[in-house]
């Protein structure tokens, strides 16, 4: 097929060669000198941002980055940091790689990389010098507050995996639970090692957690889809201008969660081939969607390279749901201000004024799912149990991350106490350790520092304005304790340590927790031969 079939008005050579007189002109004759490939950069952009919403251009120096994140590895040395002032603090070392096997600690202060100062870089900055070929050496000096002394380490850098299933956990003796944080190559396998793990602890049934998935590798969502539901199930149709584009992918025989209850959380964070797999799964009834409505991005995106390791990421295809759903939210070329305004509107409609966001759909965008629940299209996907927020409850400990903000401040004031009584006994923290009344009244100084008041007053409440009840302060103690205990597990070991703790605050998850009938009688629909439904 030749490229000029698909020109309309003008000729593609005129139009590059116009585009090149432009650039030697300004080169040439512009008051100021200028840098050619600055200047051919803003022209790309240009040109991009009068597409989609979604197709973007990816300079050279942040497209390592970006192939990183979709591959699932890269050559480092193995931590998990966070940069909450002017120095990186390690969370955790990796298991099993470089800086756990010579001894870097969680706890340890990254102050210098090489010859040069590491305090006051941020975290692209550090993470940048730290990665690198593999095979290769870095040094790093770190400070250690429990030593107060500076130790050195040469490491070699090996190929890091980047975790992208998190957590995975028994939340009872029957639940199990799985974090998906992004879709890279190697997440299906990662899925796979999780599942087994916790059926060989007696998972009877599942919650998946897809809340702040911006998607990623379409292949991983298809594959894990596949686990989930029968064969010849359709999981997912691609339609674009090439013929390679245009498919149907369906279910194999062999899935390893073929019938079991299945709870998927999502929120306005789940997105693309989050919204893939949460859209399979309740097109065929397979699991029963708990949260908030989706992002709704239904455009695929395919990475073209320029050269010069830039990349330009156009799309070139939309997906369409099983039942026929294009969940992507409505768009005019060009108009990516006023994508994002309404795209956030409507969310916000949805999550905090459900009936009337539901009267505003139309009928042509209303679906049938195989047993004939209706579903919606054409923007996200809705739950089919929407948790809504409670305007009441303290949200804005939650929203704006104060609650974290204190762990952090109380941890850095208390680190090497809690690490000394605690560092080697993550199972006895979860079970014993509880904040004390003292840590708590600075929760509450913490709070009122920082915009959040406590009134006796019933008329003076307004928690638009972030004052509330000091009876709502008093209700939710117990809630604010145990999200401030999940922070401060999250910084003595890492995420593993702290998701079931926070899950025990988490109104979603424990609001998901009280409908497993409802999952349960939709994975009824699959305990005999699963129905061969194909879609036309």
């Amino acid at each position: 097929m030749q490229i000029d079939t698909y020109l309309t008005d003008d000729d593609l050579g005129t139009q590059l060669d116009k585009m090149r007189q432009a650039l030697v002109v300004m080169n040439k004759e512009y008051v100021d000198p200028l840098d050619a490939a600055d200047v051919a950069e803003e022209g790309i952009e240009g040109m991009v941002s009068s597409l989609d919403p979604h197709s973007t251009y990816i300079p050279a120096d942040r497209a390592e980055d970006v192939k990183d994140q979709y591959q699932g590895s890269f050559g480092g040395i193995g931590i998990v940091f966070e940069v909450p002032n002017d120095t990186a603090r390690v969370i955790s070392p990796v298991a099993g790689g470089p800086s756990e096997e010579m001894g870097v600690m969680a706890g340890d202060r990254i102050v210098g990389i090489e010859d040069s100062s590491a305090v006051g870089l941020s975290s692209n900055e550090i993470q940048n010098s730290l990665k690198g070929e593999i095979g290769t050496e870095v040094q790093i000096t770190v400070y250690r507050p429990t030593m107060d002394d500076r130790l050195d380490f040469t490491l070699t850098r090996e190929e890091i995996e980047t975790q992208s299933v998190r957590s995975p956990y028994m939340v009872d003796d029957r639940t199990g639970y799985i974090n998906i944080t992004r879709f890279t190559m190697k997440t299906h396998d990662e899925f796979r090692e999780a599942a087994s793990t916790l059926l060989d602890q007696g998972m009877e049934r599942l919650v998946l957690d897809l809340r702040g998935n911006p998607g990623g590798v379409m292949r991983s969502s298809w594959q894990i889809a596949n686990e989930m539901l029968g064969e010849k199930m359709t999981i997912v149709e691609t339609k674009g201008r090439s013929e390679q584009m245009n498919r149907t992918i369906s279910a194999r025989p062999g899935g390893m969660l073929a019938d079991q209850p299945i709870i998927v959380l999502v929120n306005r964070g789940s997105a693309s081939a989050s919204e893939i797999l949460s859209g399979a799964l309740q097109d065929h009834d397979r699991a029963f969607l708990v949260g908030r409505r989706t992002f709704g991005k239904g455009l695929i995106q395919k990475q073209f390279d320029l050269g010069d390791k830039s990349v330009l990421q156009m799309t070139v295809g939309r997906y369409y749901t099983p039942a026929g759903r294009l969940i992507q939210s409505p768009y005019e070329r060009g108009e990516r201000e006023d994508y994002y305004e309404e795209k956030f509107s409507t969310i916000n409609q949805a999550t905090y004024h459900l009936n009337e966001y539901r009267e505003s759909i139309s009928d042509s965008l209303a679906y049938q799912t195989d047993h004939g629940r209706t579903v919606f299209g054409g923007g996200g996907i809705l739950p089919d149990y929407v948790v809504q927020p409670d305007t009441a409850a303290l949200t804005h400990l939650v929203q704006s991350g104060l609650d974290y903000a204190f762990a952090r401040k109380w941890f850095t004031e208390n680190e090497t106490d809690l690490r000394e009584t605690w560092q080697d006994r993550p199972e006895e923290f979860q079970s014993s350790f509880e904040p004390s009344e003292n840590m708590m009244d600075s929760f509450w100084s913490f709070a009122e520092k920082n915009g959040v008041q406590i009134t006796e007053n019933p008329d003076s409440v307004d928690t638009a304005e972030r004052v509330y009840a000091a009876q709502t302060a008093q209700d939710e103690q117990a809630f604010v304790a145990t999200r401030v205990k999940g922070y401060l597990a999250r910084l003595i070991y890492g995420r593993g340590v702290a998701r079931p703790i926070l899950n025990r605050a988490d109104p979603i998850f424990q609001e998901a927790m009280s409908l497993w009938p409802s999952s349960q009688d939709l994975a009824a629909y699959h305990k005999t031969a699963a129905p061969t439904i194909q879609q036309n």
